[in-house]
């Protein structure tokens, strides 16, 4: 339909003007040919039609909503590494082709609905208007500002109820899909970083032999390292355990522990301090048995063993957990707890 089908009654009254046209002379030899005649839509002079155009809209931004709902469901649904066969592409993966299918229908229904409304629905009456100063006379801006609540009501937001909130329902859900891909960066710590596999009556096991130590087995001046009773290297967690569970195991003379407490928690001089160092997270490894110092290799942080680990040089900055330990009714070396404060590099929670 168009509008020579209408009668002329039922047609909208024409603008006054659409821009002053000039005729050329001598001085202007380029005529303004001015704006053609204004031409209504179908939607301008049938409230049927503009009603279609309104559910078209409607119908684009709802099925935004439903590929914004299924990104999200296929996010959490469809296994990382399923694939399927898609004629004519062949074999892809099924999430990546989910996603990408879903959050493109998203985005393109939105762009879609916007642009049908402002072509058939928003006034698309030409208005010109003569070029002015860069910066705008008082009188300028009120029109300018006149201008604008006169297209937001020619807009119909607030008499096309449907497309409004539609299409606010398309634009709230639709950045649900970048706020699920947040999941990627990993579970939340929770309190992790402040546990590990120690707990009471746990046996201390040698790293290199895999067997429980005995007090016998840990001589003067010497360096063992341990792991918890149960952490194979098998285990699919091991590395993970391991980085906060590794052991440091020296035997003192109890007269040369200065530290009262690191004298209480040991066991016949025999100490066990995290092997993991404050700085950055390194195993440390070198043992000096004249001066009862350990050193980290990395970064050259050295702790004294003889007086709570506490950092002598280097950028740690803090002392090595100890374990409390004792022996067990087998006559094995265990632990009486956990680590009373988090192993390795100071994190956002200490303190």
């Amino acid at each position: 339909m168009s509008s020579q089908d209408i009668p002329e009654e039922n047609l909208p009254a024409e603008q006054d003007a659409h821009g002053a046209v000039s005729v050329a002379d001598e001085h202007d030899p380029f005529a303004d040919p001015g704006l053609p005649p204004h031409e209504h839509r179908v939607q301008d002079i049938d409230e049927r039609a503009a009603k279609r155009s309104e559910r078209v809209v409607a119908f684009l931004f709802t099925l935004s909503m439903l590929a914004t709902v299924g990104f999200i469901a296929s996010y959490v649904a469809i296994p990382h590494d399923k694939p399927i066969f898609v004629f004519p592409i062949g074999r892809v993966n099924a999430l990546n082709f989910a996603l990408g299918l879903t959050l493109g229908t998203a985005l393109f229904t939105i762009g879609a609905g916007a642009v049908h409304w402002a072509r058939t629905l928003m006034s698309d009456v030409e208005v010109a208007d003569e070029r002015h100063a860069i910066e705008a006379p008082p009188e300028v801006k009120a029109k300018v500002l006149a201008d604008f609540k006169q297209g937001a009501k020619e807009s119909a937001l607030g008499r096309r109820k449907l497309i409004r909130n539609t299409m606010f329902g398309a634009l709230a859900l639709f950045p649900l899909s970048g706020v699920m891909l947040l999941r990627d960066l990993g579970p939340l710590p929770g309190t992790k970083l402040r546990h590990t596999l120690w707990s009471k009556g746990k046996l201390l096991v040698n790293m290199n032999t895999n067997l429980p130590l005995r007090p016998s087995d840990v001589a003067v001046g010497s360096l063992t390292f341990a792991k918890p009773e149960g952490l194979e290297e098998t285990d699919e967690e091991f590395q993970t355990e391991i980085a906060k569970s590794a052991l440091m195991i020296v035997r003192l003379q109890p007269d040369n522990i200065k530290d009262k407490r690191e004298l209480e928690w040991a066991h016949e001089g025999i100490v066990a301090f995290s092997k993991i160092c404050t700085h950055v997270g390194c195993p440390i490894s070198l043992y000096e048995q004249q001066t009862h110092h350990v050193l980290c290799p990395c970064h050259q942080s050295t702790f004294d063993l003889s007086d709570g680990a506490r950092v002598i040089f280097g950028p740690a900055g803090h002392a090595l957990p100890q374990l409390r330990i004792g022996v067990s009714d087998e006559g094995y070396l265990q632990a009486l707890g956990d680590f009373e404060e988090p192993v390795g590099p100071a994190f956002w929670e200490r303190g």
